[in-house]
């Protein structure tokens, strides 16, 4: 057997690798590595899940954010985003036209806006915990003081999302501001861990700058981190940001990625990324395929969705707009899988 092979039995058998041979082996994927490497992560996706695909309800309820990242179209300075806030009300409406699509998870995401003080945050986390109890409610807000996840977490969210984007220093440093660090990212994923939130982070791939050794690092980290959720997609440029210019991320690149993913920490919740499905049309399909087993569609009003735009070409409608998600049942079950009415919880558990 070829060693590449044997460095992902060595990975399925012990759940590690060294820095070194992360790097050889991602540096040395092939076509043929790959079939060997989904095969296994298919059976580890399906004894733990089945065919079961959950969809999660996403909503964007802010653009506004303090932080300038060098990547992301809604950063600090760029002028030219058309910025907007949903009302408490509209979040709401969002959860109950959700809800009825048949949603048992929303995410609330949006970028680090003061306007939404602890205060605000926590009454609407309270609100939509109260009016669906049977749902997990998943935040996405960014760097906070441990003290404010705590209470969030009191007022009934479930889970956070919270990318470390590389694990790596000095390319962090690259990627971001000097008042942002890699450090600080780290410290706030294990306290949201300590907490007892459901956790979950990821990287992008193909960032500018990256190589196999950062990926390396991220795959220690995240091992090193126990997540249940991580969040992986390719880099895809904004044409407002620095790094306008730059090649984006590949779509097999990530997806081999999250194969490797599947089998190291093989109860993970994994999304085929809406950024997977914007680069490669049959991009979440083959996430799934490579041992996804999440996908997020689309809750946010209609009227503001194309605002927010962390990349370009963001996928706004169609089969990424929650109305569409008999679309996104037909792509499923056209490789195979279903998705279903379910929290989707870590491990498979009801």
């Amino acid at each position: 057997m070829d060693w590449p092979k044997q460095l992902i039995d060595k990975l399925e058998e012990t759940s590690r690798l060294t820095e070194e041979e992360w790097v050889l082996l991602i540096e040395n994927r092939s076509p043929e590595t790959a079939k060997y490497l989904f095969e296994k992560a298919r059976r580890w996706q399906q004894k733990y899940y089945g065919k079961r695909i959950y969809t999660r309800g996403l909503i964007e309820f802010t653009n506004y954010c303090r932080n300038d990242c060098y990547y992301c179209g809604i950063r600090r300075s760029n002028g030219n985003a058309k910025r907007y806030r949903l009302t408490k009300e509209q979040i709401l409406e969002c959860c109950q036209a959700g809800y009825g699509l048949g949603f048992r998870t929303f995410v609330f995401q949006g970028g680090e806006d003061g306007w939404f003080t602890q205060e605000r945050l926590e009454e609407i986390v309270h609100a939509i915990r109260s009016g669906y109890p049977d749902c997990a409610i998943t935040l996405s807000l960014g760097e906070r003081p441990k003290e404010s996840y705590r209470r969030l977490f009191e007022a009934g969210a479930n889970r956070y999302l919270l990318r470390h984007e590389t694990a790596d220093e000095a390319h962090y440093g690259s990627l971001h501001p000097p008042e942002l660090s890699a450090a600080h990212r780290k410290q706030c994923l294990w306290d949201l861990k300590e907490i007892g939130y459901q956790t979950g982070t990821g990287f992008m791939v193909g960032s500018p700058g990256q190589k196999a050794s950062h990926l390396a690092k991220d795959m220690i980290f995240i091992r090193e981190l126990e997540p249940h959720m991580v969040g992986i997609g390719p880099f895809v440029p904004h044409h407002d940001t620095p790094f306008a210019g730059e090649k984006g991320g590949t779509a097999e690149l990530t997806v081999f990625l999250i194969g490797l993913l599947r089998v190291m920490m093989p109860k993970l919740l994994l999304p085929a990324t809406t950024a997977l499905g914007t680069i490669d049309a049959q991009g979440r399909e083959k996430g799934v395929l490579a041992g996804a087993n999440v996908v997020m569609p689309n809750l946010s009003p209609t009227c503001v969705r194309k605002k927010y735009e962390l990349y370009d070409n963001k996928i706004c409608t169609g089969d990424e707009a929650a109305e569409c998600r008999g679309c996104l049942d037909r792509r499923m079950e056209s490789i195979g899988y279903e998705l279903v009415i379910d929290r989707g919880d870590y491990g498979g558990a009801p």
